[in-house]
C-alpha cells in the first residue's frame, strides 16, 4: 500500500494558453522518484488529445523523463460524494408530479360538484303533475355555490404551488445543464492519468503539457477617459468559454490568436520539368530495416516481465464496450494475433477487405492484397498532426462464402475452388494512403509484439467515450458571440498575437462566457469634434486612439467611460502597432453648427462661351461648453477629369493628407480646423468657381449640388 501511494502523484493545473479554438494546459506534479522510476500523475481531463502529451522535469538535477503515455482508470464514486444537482432535479420532478396530481384530483372534484342538479322522479303517463318546493331548489343551489367557492379557493392555492414547483424545477434543470463538466455525471468516475518513466533519484517537479478542445475566446475592452486629458486607460479583457471537462481555478491565463489544429509539417516542393509531361512519382514510403533493431530491446527483455495491471484501461481494447461514466468492463482482452513478417522482417499491415496473412516475398515483388509497411526511425513516440482512421491491427477478412454453413433442409453448395493468388507486382513495396500519412503514424513501444515494436503503424481508432467527450467540448465553438465581438482568427489576419494576463483567473467548465481582465494597454487619446454640415448640421464627438504598443489591438466591443460616466459601447476595429483610429461618441449637443450656401451663375470670355458657377459657403459655429474645443469642419469640392473644365477655390481650407490621419478621405475633401474658446463663436467663409466651356455645359439640371 505504501509503495502504491508513492507511485501516484497528484497534479495542479498551473497555466492555460487559450487559442482561437482549443487550449494548451500545463500541470505541475511534485514527488520523490520511486526505485522503479515509474510514477502515475493524476488529474488530467477526459477530453485531452493523447497525442499532445509532453512531459519534462523543471526542478530536479540529473533526472529526466524517458517515457510518457496516457492511461484511463474507472472507479466507483463513494457514498459521501453524491451528485447534488441531479438529486435535486429528481426530487423536484417527483414533487412536481405530486402537485400536478393534487391539482388534477381537485379539478375532478369541482366537476363533480358542478354536475349536481335537481332531478325530478319519473312520472307515469296517467299521473298528474306534481309541484316541487322552491326551498329545496334554493338549498341545493346554495350548497353547490358554497362548495364551489371553497373548492375554487383551494384550486388557486394548488395552482400557485404547482407553478412554484415548476419554476424551481426549471431553475434546477438549467443549473444542471450549466453545471461544470468537471463533476462526474454518473456513479463511476473516469480518471485520466499520465504514466511517466523517470531516470534518476531524488525529489523532482514535473511539468505536463497537453492540448484539449472546447475552449474559445473573444477580446473586449474598457476605455476610461477624462475630457481635456491627452491620455486614457484601455483595459483589455477577454470573454472566455470552455467545456474541457476540468475547472480552471487559479490558473495563469494567456490568449493567443493562432490555430492550435493547424498542421506545421513542411510542404512538398514539386520539381518543374521542361519538355514532355511525366507522371508525378509516387513516394514508396519504404526503406530497408535498420540493422540491429531487435537488439535494441535486449536489455528491456532481460529485465523480466512487468507487473500485471488491473486498470480498466489495460484491459480495454478497440472493441471493448464502455460502461457508465466512461469506464470499461473488467476482464482481460485477448491480444491480437501475431502479424506475419514480410520483406525481410518488416510487418505487413492488414487492410479492410484484404488478407490478414502474407508469405515472405523477395524484394522486387509485392502482394497487392497486403498493405506494405513503413519503417520507423528511433526517436519520438509520436509525431504531431491529425490522426486518420485505419484498420486495427490483426483485422481478419470476412469468411468466404464457401465456408458458410448449409441451411437446414437444403443441400450444401459444392465447395468452390480457391481463387488463384494474384501475380506479384514488380517493384518495391507500395504502402497504403494511411501508411503514407507520416504525421498520423505511431511508434510502437517495447511492450508490443516482436513484429511491431520499434516500427511505425497507423494510429488505432480512439474509444467512443473519449470521442463523445470531445464532441461535447467542441460544442462551445457554436456559442453566440457578445455584441460587436469578432473572433480573433478573423480580426488577427495573417499575424498571430499572444496576450498574457497579469493575474490568475477562475473559469469553470460550464460552456458559458466568463470575463477575464488581461492587462492594461497604454494608448494615446485626444478628443476631436467633427462635423460635415453639407450632409448633416450636427457636431459629433470622437476619440482618436493611437496604439503605442508593439502588439495589435484586435477588433471587439469597447465600453467607453468619460468622466466616470458610462457613455456607450462601440465597435473597436483592429488597430495595428502605431496605428490611429477614430471612435465615435455620438452627437455633441453643446456645439451648434449652421451652414448656408449661395450660387451665382454668369458667363465670361470674349463671346461669353464659358459658364461660371460661383458657389459660396458660409458656416457658423457656437461653443456652449465651459472649456475650449477644436472642431473639424469638412467640406467637399467637385473633382473633374476634363482639362477644359476648371475649378478655382476661394477659401482658407486645406486638403487632408492621405495616411496622416486615422482614416482615408474621399477625393475633393477639404478641412477647416477651428479652435473655439469657452462660449465662443466662429464664422467660416469659403467657396469655389466652376468654369465650364459652352460646348460641355448641360442645359437645365440642378447646378447647386
Amino acid at each position: 500500500m505504501r509503495a502504491e501511494r508513492a507511485r501516484s502523484w497528484g497534479s495542479t493545473l498551473d497555466a492555460v494558453v487559450v487559442y482561437a479554438q482549443g487550449a494548451l494546459c500545463r500541470r505541475l506534479a511534485r514527488g520523490s522518484v520511486p526505485p522503479d522510476g515509474r510514477v502515475r500523475v493524476t488529474g488530467l481531463p477526459r477530453s485531452l488529445d493523447h497525442g499532445s502529451l509532453r512531459a519534462r522535469v523543471v526542478d530536479g538535477s540529473g533526472v529526466r523523463v524517458t517515457e510518457a503515455r496516457v492511461e484511463i482508470e474507472a472507479e466507483p464514486i463513494g457514498p459521501g460524494t453524491p451528485d447534488e444537482l441531479q438529486r435535486e432535479v429528481e426530487r423536484l420532478h417527483d414533487e412536481c408530479a405530486a402537485a400536478r396530481g393534487r391539482r388534477d384530483r381537485h379539478l375532478s372534484r369541482i366537476e363533480e360538484i358542478r354536475a349536481l342538479h335537481p332531478v325530478p322522479p319519473p312520472r307515469k303517463r296517467d299521473d298528474p303533475h306534481r309541484s316541487t318546493p322552491v326551498d329545496a331548489w334554493l338549498e341545493l343551489a346554495d350548497f353547490v355555490d358554497e362548495r364551489l367557492t371553497g373548492l375554487h379557493t383551494r384550486l388557486v392555492e394548488l395552482e400557485e404551488a404547482l407553478r412554484q414547483v415548476e419554476h424551481e424545477l426549471a431553475v434546477a434543470e438549467d443549473r444542471l445543464a450549466r453545471a461544470s463538466t468537471d463533476t462526474p455525471p454518473a456513479h463511476v468516475r473516469t480518471t485520466v492519468c499520465a504514466v511517466l518513466s523517470l531516470d534518476g533519484t531524488g525529489d523532482v517537479e514535473v511539468e505536463l503539457e497537453y492540448g484539449v478542445p472546447g475552449a474559445v475566446w473573444v477580446p473586449t475592452y474598457r476605455l476610461t477617459h477624462r475630457q481635456g486629458d491627452g491620455s486614457g486607460r484601455l483595459v483589455l479583457r477577454a470573454s472566455v468559454a470552455q467545456r474541457t471537462g476540468e475547472d480552471w481555478s487559479g490558473v495563469r491565463i494567456a490568449l493567443a490568436t493562432a490555430d492550435l489544429r493547424r498542421r506545421t509539417d513542411l510542404p512538398k516542393l514539386r520539381s518543374m520539368r521542361i519538355g514532355r509531361r511525366q507522371p508525378a512519382p509516387t513516394p514508396s514510403g519504404w526503406r530497408e530495416p535498420p540493422v540491429g533493431l531487435a537488439d535494441l530491446f535486449t536489455g528491456y527483455d532481460a529485465a523480466g516481465p512487468r507487473p500485471a495491471t488491473t486498470t480498466p484501461s489495460a484491459a480495454a481494447g478497440p472493441g471493448a464496450a464502455p460502461v457508465a461514466g466512461g469506464g470499461f468492463p473488467p476482464g482481460p482482452v485477448p491480444p491480437p494475433p501475431p502479424l506475419p513478417q514480410a520483406y525481410g522482417g518488416l510487418p505487413a499491415l492488414p487492410v479492410p477487405g484484404g488478407t490478414a496473412g502474407a508469405s515472405p516475398e523477395v524484394f522486387g515483388g509485392a502482394r497487392p492484397d497486403v498493405a506494405q509497411p513503413v519503417m520507423a526511425r528511433p526517436g519520438r513516440a509520436r509525431t504531431g498532426g491529425r490522426p486518420l482512421p485505419a484498420a486495427p491491427a490483426g483485422m481478419a477478412p470476412a469468411a468466404p462464402a464457401a465456408m458458410a454453413p448449409a441451411a437446414p433442409g437444403r443441400a450444401a453448395p459444392p465447395p468452390q475452388p480457391p481463387a488463384p493468388a494474384p501475380a506479384p507486382v514488380a517493384g518495391p513495396p507500395q504502402p497504403s494512403g494511411a501508411e503514407l500519412d507520416y504525421a498520423a503514424l505511431v511508434l510502437s513501444g517495447p511492450d508490443e509484439q516482436g513484429g511491431r515494436r520499434g516500427r511505425l503503424f497507423p494510429d488505432s481508432p480512439s474509444d467512443p467515450v473519449a470521442a463523445e467527450y470531445r464532441r461535447r467540448a467542441e460544442a462551445v465553438a457554436a456559442l453566440p458571440l457578445p455584441g460587436h465581438a469578432v473572433r480573433p482568427r478573423e480580426s488577427a489576419g495573417s499575424f498571430d498575437h499572444r496576450f498574457d494576463a497579469t493575474a490568475r483567473a477562475d473559469i469553470p467548465s460550464d460552456g458559458t462566457w466568463h470575463t477575464v481582465t488581461v492587462t492594461e494597454i497604454a494608448v494615446g487619446l485626444r478628443t476631436e469634434y467633427l462635423c460635415v454640415p453639407s450632409v448633416e448640421q450636427t457636431v459629433y464627438a470622437t476619440l482618436v486612439l493611437t496604439n503605442a504598443t508593439d502588439q495589435a489591438l484586435l477588433a471587439g466591443p469597447v465600453e467607453v467611460t468619460v468622466d466616470d460616466d458610462f457613455l456607450l459601447t462601440a465597435a473597436l476595429p483592429t488597430l495595428a502597432p502605431g496605428g490611429v483610429r477614430r471612435v465615435g461618441l455620438g452627437p455633441a449637443e453643446s456645439i451648434r453648427v449652421t451652414r448656408r450656401t449661395n450660387l451665382h451663375e454668369s458667363t465670361s470670355g470674349l463671346r461669353n462661351n464659358i459658364t461660371v458657377l460661383d458657389h459660396r459657403v458660409h458656416v457658423e459655429l457656437a461653443n456652449r461648453l465651459a472649456r475650449p474645443v477644436t472642431v473639424e469642419v469638412r467640406e467637399r469640392v467637385p473633382v473633374t477629369s476634363e482639362p477644359d473644365v476648371r475649378i478655382e477655390e476661394r477659401a482658407d481650407w486645406t486638403a487632408p493628407e492621405d495616411g496622416a490621419g486615422p482614416e482615408h478621405h474621399a477625393p475633393g475633401t477639404r478641412v477647416w480646423r477651428v479652435d473655439l474658446p469657452a462660449g465662443g463663436t466662429a464664422a467660416l467663409d469659403g467657396g469655389y468657381e466652376i468654369r465650364i466651356p459652352a460646348g460641355k455645359a448641360l442645359v437645365g439640371g440642378n447646378r447647386r449640388s
